[in-house]
């Protein structure tokens, strides 16, 4: 893969730089990958100079949680259009595909944003439990005005922080980032103005299977056993989960595994034996050869990274 800078708008506070251009890495037969330069970026106003960097389909390595503020914008999310309006709260999970068409009319964001290396210190599926799901099928919430400046205010402390003369360690920035994260798991899963949208049958399959993996994934690793809990045959699943999301199944698997494999891997001291048999491998070695076909790296070559 080759990594480019796009252009981006770079604003400037006396010497202070207070946005920064994501990093593009392509990827040759794939959308786009998006990372951000350091652990965390946050900032409340974003606008349209801003986002006409994202009008290319591009698939994210970072974790952003946004709200709109002012106006309203046309995105397309994991290839779905939807309009986001002002009070509107969107969570990005890395793997998500985002494209930006146009504003229909004046659009102010407040986002924070998290980089795919601080993503790794954390299990973003254990961290989700209750609405992991829940934020893949509907990631756009629209959320209570009282709610919206909480956020709102949440933003512009750590766009101060982010950017001011003290630089937040890894632990604090991990932190920030499990807060985040549990806190967006209790809005989502408790809030009565969830919108669910109609979903084809298909559609529905595909928000199964990864309701099953989510819950399941230390103990199974085989498609058949999805299959058979969700009623119908391996083959219907296969084709099924192929067409709507471009994927099979166990790429489906492996990617909510590695996401807890390497949480474990840059967050404790957990060894890879222990690791291992947590994820209901019968050997390192085995886990090793499992982690290292869909990373390209052993565990503790990623963990020493």
């Amino acid at each position: 893969s080759t990594n480019v800078f796009m252009p981006a708008k770079v604003k400037y506070f006396g010497k202070k730089i207070i946005f920064v251009a994501p990093k593009y890495s392509i990827a040759i037969m794939d959308f786009p990958h998006v990372d951000l330069p350091v652990d965390i970026i946050a900032w409340t106003d974003v606008t349209e100079d801003i986002l006409n960097i994202y009008k290319q389909s591009c698939r994210l390595k970072a974790c952003i949680f946004a709200l709109c503020l002012e106006g309203s914008i046309t995105v397309s999310i994991n290839l779905m259009d939807t309009e986001i309006k002002q009070g509107d709260f969107v969570a990005l999970l890395p793997g998500t595909i985002i494209q930006f068409y146009s504003q229909n009319e004046k659009v102010r964001i407040g986002f924070v944003g998290f980089s795919e290396q601080c993503i790794a210190k954390v299990n973003v599926v254990q961290s989700t439990l209750h609405s992991f799901s829940s934020i893949l099928r509907s990631p756009v919430l629209h959320i209570e005005p009282t709610l919206a400046s909480y956020f709102q205010d949440y933003f512009a402390l750590l766009g101060r922080v982010t950017t001011g003369p003290y630089t937040l360690d890894t632990e604090m920035n991990r932190h920030i980032l499990q807060g985040m994260l549990y806190g967006i798991d209790k809005l989502y899963s408790e809030s009565p103005h969830m919108e669910i949208h109609p979903q084809s049958r298909k559609e529905e399959i595909c928000r199964k299977l990864v309701q099953l993996v989510t819950e399941n994934y230390t103990q199974e690793r085989r498609a058949q056993f999805y299959a058979d809990k969700m009623g119908i045959s391996l083959q219907h699943l296969s084709t099924t989960i192929k067409q709507v999301t471009g994927k099979n199944i166990l790429d489906i698997i492996a990617h909510i595994i590695l996401i807890d494999a390497k949480s474990k891997l840059k967050s404790t001291d957990m060894t890879v034996q222990e690791i291992a048999y947590s994820l209901n491998f019968p050997s390192a070695s085995f886990f090793g050869k499992y982690f290292k076909r869909h990373t390209g790296v052993s565990p503790q070559e990623y963990r020493n990274s």
